[in-house]
């Protein structure tokens, strides 16, 4: 029989977490089940996607790690700047919507985060600044978000979710209103993003080709209530480009994801 873990080794295992799920549900007041019990743990570092159908809780997850909504059951930790683990710390949200004031400017969009914190207009200005050119925005500043197309407006709320520069971001299918061609790009860009900023990314999406093409894991869901299906670990060269997207390897992570998310379309679990 193996020895109880030390303390010491479970605060380094909790520390190397950024999100971790456990027997988490939600129960909405009209008696719908949506999610759980979920058992989901993310490393600091870690890009993973949660794929699954409509309906099957992968918002309402990204919800509850953000804070915005508590469980029914179950705990939930997120890790602090400090390696604390705590609820709801250093947390960037990207929504469906870029959800941008359409009176202000690009600057003052992103700025309003920090706005809200109480950090100073000087302050605020220059670090606005910086995450707008960390997503290829640089020259649109002072435009208003009725200038700009529907790719840059998502970059818009991608740079206003990392102008605090939180630990922990989290994507609620953000590009999935966009053609192919801007999306494809966004992908490459954020792909760029994460491994220059190293963040945590948890990324909601509906796409095989897209978790695929993103990912280090795949996490799949089940139909309504929202349970793990497969947890799918992507690995090839990294870092990736067209030449992943194009490959064999690409193709049979494919057909093996698709089989996974099967049954929950189905009706069916393997569970």
């Amino acid at each position: 029989m193996s020895a109880a873990p030390t303390s010491s080794a479970v605060e380094a295992s909790l520390t190397a977490l950024a999100v971790s799920l456990r027997g988490v549900t939600k129960m909405y007041d009209n008696g719908v089940m949506a999610l759980g019990p979920l058992d989901l743990a993310v490393r600091k570092g870690e890009f993973i996607s949660l794929l699954g159908p409509s309906g099957c809780g992968k918002s309402t997850a990204l919800r509850i790690i953000a804070g915005l909504s508590a469980p029914s059951s179950g705990t939930v930790r997120v890790a602090r700047h400090e390696g604390e683990v705590q609820p709801g710390h250093g947390i960037g949200f990207v929504f469906q919507e870029p959800t941008l004031m359409p009176w202000a400017s690009v600057r003052e969009n992103v700025r309003l985060p920090l706005k809200l914190g109480g950090v100073s207009k000087a302050e605020g200005r220059v670090r606005a600044d910086e995450a707008l050119a960390s997503v290829g925005l640089a020259d649109f500043a002072d435009a208003y978000p009725r200038e700009l197309s529907g790719g840059m407006k998502m970059r818009v709320s991608l740079a206003r979710a990392l102008v605090t520069d939180p630990d922990i971001l989290l994507m609620d299918e953000p590009f999935a209103a966009l053609d192919e061609i801007t999306r494809f790009r966004l992908n490459n860009d954020l792909l760029a993003l994460w491994r220059a900023l190293g963040k945590t990314v948890i990324f909601v999406t509906h796409s095989v080709f897209e978790s695929v093409y993103l990912s280090q894991r795949i996490v799949v869901m089940t139909a309504r209530p929202g349970r793990i299906q497969a947890d799918i670990r992507i690995e090839t060269v990294e870092p990736r480009g067209e030449e992943f997207r194009t490959s064999a390897a690409y193709s049979d992570y494919c057909r093996r994801v698709s089989a996974a998310l099967a049954p929950s379309y189905s009706g069916q679990s393997t569970l």
